[in-house]
């Protein structure tokens, strides 16, 4: 992903400028650039001396500067956080789609998936769901494992999602007969299971 990538190449430059920082502190106090060098004051240089003397275009371009730069760290952490799940681990390679001919959008397996397991785990008595997409993207199919509290109504449930989220589903992908495979179990291993 575009993001994680973008993620590695800040890190790992910011690490690398930290490093080269720490390393001249050392070499530095170590009076490996001589004594003059070792002893001098950070604000003691020519740069700065500028930087002071200029005040009516300097530190307006720097504010402006430091804002451009907090919104592209706004920006990227959005990225980060907030991203579209991978589409490694999924079966169906590419899109689920309808007729592209007909000039209908393909949906991504990926989005498929967390989309409904997403709605079922906001079902009353839902602690988790999975969602997998299998087959080839003109005939998909669907296995939805949930993991219901010890207390449930199983029937109730099991219901409420054929009702909404595989309706919802085969809504979306425009296919009534989608076959999808529903398996509820209880989140003790080994309690009643409803296929």
């Amino acid at each position: 992903m575009h993001a994680d990538r973008t993620n590695r190449v800040a890190l790992a430059v910011l690490g690398l400028i930290l490093l080269g920082m720490g390393v001249t502190g050392l070499l530095l106090g170590a009076e490996f650039f001589g004594a003059r060098a070792a002893h001098r004051t950070l604000v003691d240089n020519d740069v700065v001396r500028f930087a002071i003397a200029q005040r009516r275009w300097l530190w307006p371009a720097v504010a402006v500067f430091a804002i451009v730069v907090a919104l592209l760290a706004l920006r990227w952490l959005h990225a980060i956080l907030f991203s579209t799940g991978r589409l490694a681990g999924i079966r169906v390679a590419g899109g689920v789609a309808g007729d592209r001919a007909a000039g209908r959008t393909t949906l991504i397996s990926a989005a498929l998936r967390d989309a409904v397991s997403g709605e079922i785990e906001q079902y009353r008595g839902v602690s988790s769901a999975r969602t997998h997409v299998e087959g080839n993207p003109a005939h998909p199919r669907l296995t939805v494992t949930v993991h219901a509290d010890l207390d449930a109504d199983l029937a109730g449930l099991r219901h409420n999602i054929e009702d909404n989220a595989l309706t919802h589903a085969r809504h979306a992908l425009d296919a009534p007969a989608l076959p999808i495979r529903l398996d509820v179990t209880t989140a003790r291993h080994g309690g009643p299971r409803v296929s």
